[in-house]
């Protein structure tokens, strides 16, 4: 198995609070990328772990830095060139229990399978690159025609389940990850994380 950890987002909520990129900041003393790329090396000593990112600050022993040929919009995260059969999606920003790793290393996808909660996406286990380009791609294409107004992870899922585009409703092919995952999109999301 593959696995991508996406940090080459422009962090634009984050605002580079701490004079610190998001990916980096500590939590118990261990930074979110260093932690995410531990929790995969442990939990699958055979997998490859990739990180998409133009910031040569994201060198981590045990994981290749990639950089993006296309980052345009957000579902460009999908590095386009990095998708293909027994690759898994992680998000770099997010917070991975130790139990919410093990969760989305030994579940099986037969072709895509979503990992989250009602607030966001993430993981996807892709074992049918060519099912899952083509979501994206069509999620693409749809934004870029001004038929949808985001394309992000949701959307991706909207489009392979066949829900209607912009309404968050999990179904089928999603594994609900519920209190064991934390997004750090803004500084607000780390002050609450640091005041508890």
């Amino acid at each position: 198995m593959k696995y991508i950890i996406m940090a080459d987002g422009k962090g634009t909520r984050w605002q580079n609070y701490k004079d610190i990129p998001k990916h980096l900041i500590e939590i118990g003393g261990e930074t979110l990328l260093g932690r995410t790329v531990r929790l995969l090396q442990e939990g699958d000593p055979s997998g490859q772990v990739i990180i998409t990112s133009h910031d040569s600050r994201y060198e981590f022993p045990g994981a290749q830095r990639y950089e993006p040929k296309n980052n345009h919009l957000e579902i460009d995260r999908f590095t386009e060139e990095l998708i293909e059969d027994q690759v898994c999606f992680l998000y770099g920003d997010t917070f991975y229990s130790e139990s919410a790793m093990d969760t989305i290393l030994s579940a099986k996808a037969e072709d895509i399978l979503f990992f989250g909660n009602a607030r966001s996406i993430v993981a996807v286990k892709v074992a049918d690159g060519s099912l899952f380009r083509y979501h994206v791609d069509r999620v693409r294409q749809l934004f870029l025609e001004g038929k949808i107004e985001k394309c992000i992870g949701w959307q991706v899922y909207q489009s392979f389940i066949g829900l209607p585009f912009g309404e968050k409703r999990i179904g089928e092919k999603f594994t609900v990850l519920e209190d064991s995952t934390e997004d750090f999109n803004s500084p607000e999301d780390y002050n609450r994380r640091k005041s508890r």
